[in-house]
Parts: structure tokens; C-alpha cells; sequence
């Protein structure tokens, strides 16, 4: 049931409490803004919005209709604990995982060992890649030292358009290798976060030290 839901259904439900004990109620009670009782054989203006006490003919509270702050605070407080009973249910549900994938810690940390070489040996191609493309846009420059806008000489040549393009992507692709190469180093340390949590996880359930 979603949140919605589940405030239309408390809405619906609060209506028709206090229908039902309205018929036995003999007054109303509430307190305005400033603290001012308010009493009334039917429901005060003033306790529009507000937490009002249904009394009946002994002066007995027999329900009390919540205003709209207290009933956000009821709301908000079922959130937060269906909240902690979803985090609860999904630590479960993530230590039966764990048990059920590994059986020693030594397990754990040869997969971390083998996702991580794998990692790196992956940063190595790119980052080679990398000094390939630095060398060849070197090369290039070199090219269009010989040509306008590169070179102010008054009978410089335009830029050949071959080189322009070769200049395009090359850049274009250094950018692409390095943003490779900070999205691997970025999934390394999560990684190993990941992993040193799970570690501290199993030994806490395996009550190892």
C-alpha cells in the first residue's frame, strides 16, 4: 500500500470515527492559537484544523479528532518506521546472501582480489591509450604549426581540413579515455568499500574476530 493510499484510508477512516461517536458526543474541546479553550455542542469553528476532544454527557474524552500538524506528525512517523521495518527486512535479506555466497572470509577477498586486478588491468588500456593519443596529438600540432590560425605568417596556408578532423578527434577521444579512466578508479573505491563492508558483516555474523 503506498503512502497515498494509505492517507486517503486514514482520512476515510478518521471521517467516519468521528461520525459514529458524534451521535453519543455531547461537547466539543479544543484550544485556538492562543491557548483558548473552546467548547460547543457541535464542532467549534475554532477547532477547524486543530486537535479537538470529543467529551460525552459525564465530560469523559471519548476520541479525539487529530488537526492537521499532529495528524502530519502521525504520518510522517509511520513513514519513517515503515522506513527502518524496509532497511530491517533488506539487511535480512542481505545476509542471507551473504551466507549463502561465501564461507569463509577468505572468499570474500579473493573475488575482491580478482574484481579489482580486473579493474586495474582495464585502467592500464585506457591510460596507454591515453599516451597514444597524446603523442599523436603532438604530432598533429606539429602539422598545424605550419598553417593558419596556427601560424599568424602573412602567406600561411588555411588548415587542411584532414588535419582539423584528425585534431576533433583525437581530443574528443582523449576526453573519452580519461572520463574511462575516472569512472574505473571511481568503481575501484567503491569496490573496495563494498567489500570492507561485507568482510565486517560476515565476521559480525559469524561472530569472528
Amino acid at each position: 500500500m503506498n503512502l497515498l493510499t494509505r492517507i486517503a484510508l486514514l482520512s476515510l477512516a478518521a471521517a467516519w470515527t468521528s461520525a459514529s461517536l458524534a451521535a453519543g458526543a455531547s461537547f466539543y474541546r479544543c484550544k485556538d492559537a492562543q491557548g483558548k479553550a473552546h467548547y460547543s455542542s457541535s464542532m467549534p469553528a475554532e477547532c477547524q484544523g486543530r486537535d479537538t476532544d470529543v467529551l460525552n454527557d459525564r465530560g469523559t474524552v471519548i476520541n479525539t479528532i487529530e488537526g492537521e500538524q499532529t495528524h502530519a506528525k502521525t504520518l510522517a512517523r509511520e513513514a519513517e518506521e515503515a522506513q527502518r521495518l524496509k532497511e530491517r527486512n533488506e539487511r535480512a535479506q542481505q545476509d542471507h546472501v551473504l551466507l549463502e555466497t561465501y564461507l569463509t572470509v577468505a572468499d570474500i577477498e579473493r573475488l575482491r582480489d580478482q574484481r579489482l586486478e580486473m579493474l586495474e588491468a582495464q585502467l592500464k588500456v585506457a591510460e596507454q591509450h591515453v599516451g597514444t593519443l597524446h603523442d599523436r596529438l603532438d604530432q598533429l600540432k606539429q602539422q598545424s604549426a605550419r598553417f593558419k590560425p596556427y601560424n599568424e605568417a602573412p602567406n600561411a596556408p588555411p588548415l587542411p581540413d584532414h588535419i582539423a578532423e584528425a585534431l576533433i578527434i583525437t581530443v574528443k577521444s582523449m576526453a573519452v579515455d580519461r572520463e574511462t579512466i575516472q569512472f574505473k578508479k571511481n568503481e575501484q573505491a567503491e569496490l573496495t568499500t563494498k567489500f570492507a563492508s561485507d568482510i565486517k558483516r560476515f565476521k559480525e555474523i559469524r561472530e569472528l574476530k
